[in-house]
This record gives C-alpha cells, sequence and structure tokens, in this order.
C-alpha cells in the first residue's frame, strides 16, 4: 500500500483470518465502480413491428378509428 500505514485496523476483538478476508473483499467490493449495463438494441425485425411514432389511438372514437387505414 503506502507508508502512510494501514488502511483500516482492528479496535477490539481478535478476528479470525477468514473474518479479515470477509473485511477485506468487501471493502474491494464496495470501491470498484459499479458497472452500468449497456442497453441492449432491438433487433431490426423487432423493430419493423412497431413503427416509430405510431401507438394505440385514445380518446373519443379511438377504437372506431383503430380499424381505420393509416
Amino acid at each position: 500500500m503506502s507508508a502512510e500505514g494501514p488502511l483500516f485496523r482492528v479496535v477490539r476483538g481478535v478476528p479470525t483470518a477468514e473474518e479479515l478476508a470477509a473485511l477485506v473483499g468487501a471493502v474491494v467490493a464496495r470501491s470498484r465502480p459499479a458497472a452500468v449495463a449497456a442497453p441492449v438494441a432491438a433487433s431490426a425485425w423487432a423493430r419493423s413491428g412497431r413503427p416509430a411514432g405510431t401507438g394505440p389511438a385514445t380518446g373519443t372514437g379511438a377504437w372506431r378509428t383503430s380499424g381505420l387505414p393509416r
């Protein structure tokens, strides 16, 4: 590490090697930046089924206009 001293120290108790290893593992896991998953793009086949900008009709008479050609 550095010449400054230990990163942490045990103030009370006598931890076992397994307990210290668990503590170090938790500190290391928390110090890493969280990985952000990249958004999954829809395939061309899936996009063709839902054209952009067309959503279900809403309002008065929407059920009637849903059957009309676009």
